[in-house]
């Protein structure tokens, strides 16, 4: 026998077409399985939902299985799906099927989620927790938290956003979303837009119904935003909360030890003096201040971008030496922030050059890491 027919008998045999296709299909599922769910934020293969994978004659078509059974709310997973399959194998038709989950997929996801609840809200020991707050309404802090959320995102952080403001909620208008959480036993996911993880009252309410709670369902209210949610592994979670230092504020203080005040106001005499009331009352629960800002520091011409100090000057650096906190930023009232904030695109995402949102992204760019003092807080005690 000669040496060419030696070596035809060392050459590895041939698996067959089917075989070589059950093996790219592995590689599929495994490809799959890394996607992150746009819904949960953890990856596919993590949460169980990767369901068949099928390579045949060049037509792939891959099974996901699913909390929101609508294709309307897939938040892009059926592309996310598609590109990773597409990364592996070579084939002419890729077909991704999104089907509900049965109900012990259901239970078992929930399980898991509950099980991986690290402190209140499931944040992790990392997350930086900011509580931003006002005086006075009509300051611009819920616009001002919506684009600092935007901002952070866009320097790579994962950012959730607390709607606490109850009766003024503005989040769902500010990010134009106006979908319901997803639920599972118990459990409630995030409303993902724009990039952010968001939860307000007003994505279980109609947009014209009145909010006419007092105290304790205050307080339960936040209690479930937080306990009962699954906001996943956040660097960030903003609260924008109500004006004024009431219920709320009180109840984010008691059920969020971790945050600091972020405290924004405009330049005027008043609306500084009343937000002073609320850094004081952060300084008297022990909650660490982040800073101050200065909405609608002046006005910008439309024609020649000049800034005017139509409100005055100097209330964010006052509000600043008296609370003995730093004046973050100074951000200009821009007319394109209303049209963000009808269409419901921050400007930070619409206009990223203009000069409102440079100060903004500024801003998110100088927020300080503040933790709250553990004098007068209780400590576990371990006995060995």
């Amino acid at each position: 026998m000669d040496l060419l027919d030696l070596r035809s008998l060392t050459r590895p045999r041939s698996r067959g077409p089917q075989a070589d296709d059950e093996a790219v299909a592995q590689h599929v599922s495994q490809a799959v399985g890394g996607v992150v769910d746009p819904v949960v934020g953890r990856p596919l293969g993590e949460l169980s939902m990767v369901g068949d994978v099928v390579l045949e004659r060049g037509r792939l078509r891959v099974t996901v299985r699913r909390l929101v059974d609508a294709d309307a709310r897939d938040h892009g997973l059926r592309d996310l799906v598609a590109d990773a399959a597409r990364s592996v194998a070579d084939a002419r038709d890729v077909r991704v099927h999104l089907v509900p989950m049965d109900e012990a997929a259901r239970q078992d996801l929930a399980h898991r989620l509950r099980q991986s609840h690290r402190r209140p809200g499931g944040l992790s020991d990392s997350t930086a927790v900011y509580a931003v707050g006002s005086g006075k309404g009509g300051v611009g802090k819920s616009t001002l938290t919506a684009n600092l959320a935007v901002a952070l995102s866009r320097q790579g952080r994962r950012v959730g956003v607390l709607d606490a403001d109850v009766w003024g909620y503005s989040m769902p208008q500010l990010f134009g979303v106006r979908e319901a959480p997803v639920a599972v036993k118990g459990i409630m996911l995030p409303v993902e837009a724009q990039g952010i993880r968001l939860m307000s009252v007003g994505f279980f309410v109609d947009d014209d119904e009145p909010v006419v709670w007092r105290g304790p369902m205050l307080h339960k209210a936040l209690e479930q935003f937080l306990d009962d949610v699954y906001w996943g592994d956040l660097d960030v979670l903003l609260v924008d909360l109500p004006p004024g230092t009431g219920d709320v504020t009180l109840s984010v203080v008691e059920l969020l030890p971790d945050a600091a005040m972020l405290v924004a106001t405009t330049p005027q005499v008043a609306a500084e003096q009343v937000a002073a009331r609320v850094g004081r009352m952060a300084r008297d629960a022990r909650m660490p201040l982040a800073g101050v800002v200065e909405n609608m520091s002046g006005t910008v011409c439309a024609h020649c971008g000049e800034i005017t100090a139509a409100f005055g000057a100097g209330g964010g650096q006052r509000l600043a030496d008296t609370l003995d906190t730093t004046l973050l930023g100074q951000v200009p009232l821009d007319p394109a922030v209303c049209t963000a904030g009808d269409t419901g695109v921050p400007l930070v995402l619409a206009d990223p050059s203009s000069p409102t949102a440079r100060e903004l992204a500024r801003v998110a760019d100088s927020l300080p890491s503040v933790r709250r003092s553990m004098v007068g807080k209780s400590l576990p005690l371990f006995v060995s």
